[in-house]
């Protein structure tokens, strides 16, 4: 077990020191850039002005044969464009890939000031991290990157999963975690085609009527249950939960439920696989305008969180200043970037001449 007073150390001579608080920016969709289309990297500087988090993709999706194509096509990226407050992350390919080491050799030794976040696929153990860790250590020190580079591990394996809580903990590079809905029900033989999102066959039914007449039944969340574990283990070690892909890109409906479910659940954002997917991730995990400015009267109401209080007929003490804070200070953080969420929220001030 390694010494908890060594995270604050580089794991490589001359690497920059760890980040022992994670950043955090708006992080409400990661949108998913294939880099080997010339076409959509010409889009890059106006795809960055309306997302949070813009992810070069090296890995599925993306054919053996561009590998190498989207690889160049991000290192493109990360040099000739201003991408403004958005992040710029990038997808490797997995770890037993013959792509990832290339991946990694390349991209932090010629870009590796510009990338925030590397995400890993198919993480499985804490193993998987230190392997990522000691080698971004040993390439910044070589190539005299700043600082770190941080990393995102993928939940897409049932082993992944049944370890998520030593993944979390495993590093200080550790930014967040995503929730892969696809791989993983491969790897738990789920019978679903699905990427993400429920399914019609998993449901509670009523029981029956004396009349014999119908039976209701309710559609039941098929990942509730991973995405609580996930959620838990990132709040406990102060890293940032996502939900993935949803990958019906033609079910407006069913991308916003699934969004809402993990934004109300705790996740910070998305997977957008498409530009249409941007604006419903936009709007989900971006607090509700109303539910804020109530927040913003309790924090009024009792200042330092004591005490009992009622407020238009509703009880509220520590427990709900507490959950207003959060609400609140996520407000905050995307009015900075959003004006017209500032005007909604109320926090746009006027200033005399």
């Amino acid at each position: 077990m390694r010494n908890p007073r060594d995270f604050g150390k580089p794991l490589a001579v001359g690497a920059p020191e760890p980040l022992l608080d994670v950043p955090f920016k708006p992080s409400r969709m990661i949108h998913f850039l294939d880099a080997s289309n010339d076409k959509m990297v010409a889009k890059v500087p106006d795809i960055a002005r309306k997302t949070d988090i813009l992810l070069g993709n090296l890995e599925d999706a993306v054919p053996v044969d561009r590998k190498e194509a989207a690889r160049e096509g991000l290192i493109r990226v990360g040099r000739e464009f201003d991408l403004g407050e958005t992040q710029l992350w990038t997808r490797v390919n997995s770890l037993d890939s013959p792509w990832v080491l290339d991946d990694l050799l390349r991209l932090v030794g010629e870009i590796g000031d510009r990338l925030d976040v590397i995400m890993v696929p198919k993480v499985e153990g804490a193993w998987d991290i230190h392997y990522v860790d000691r080698l971004l250590a040993q390439l910044e020190a070589k190539h005299g990157v700043q600082k770190p580079i941080l990393v995102h591990a993928i939940l897409e394996t049932s082993l992944g999963v049944a370890n998520l809580e030593e993944i979390a903990a495993a590093s200080p590079r550790m930014q967040g975690m995503s929730f892969g809905p696809a791989d993983l029900a491969a790897s738990r033989r789920m019978k679903t085609t699905r990427v993400g999102g429920g399914h019609p066959g998993y449901v509670v039914i009523a029981d029956p009527s004396e009349d014999g007449g119908p039976r209701a039944t309710a559609q039941q969340d098929l990942w509730h249950y991973s995405i609580g574990r996930m959620v838990d283990a990132c709040t406990a070690t102060g890293i940032l939960p996502f939900y993935g892909p949803f990958g019906d890109i033609s079910d407006d409906l069913g991308c916003e439920a699934q969004f809402r479910a993990a934004f109300l659940m705790g996740c910070v954002g998305a997977w957008s696989l498409h530009p249409r997917q941007i604006e419903i991730a936009k709007r989900v995990f971006s607090p509700d305008p109303d539910e804020v400015r109530f927040a913003k009267r309790v924090i009024e109401a009792i200042p330092d969180g004591r005490g009992v209080h009622m407020l238009d007929g509703k009880m509220q003490d520590d427990a709900t200043w507490k959950q207003c804070q959060v609400m609140v200070h996520l407000a905050e953080l995307l009015a900075q970037k959003d004006p017209e969420l500032a005007e909604a929220y109320g926090f746009v001030t006027t200033t005399g001449s």
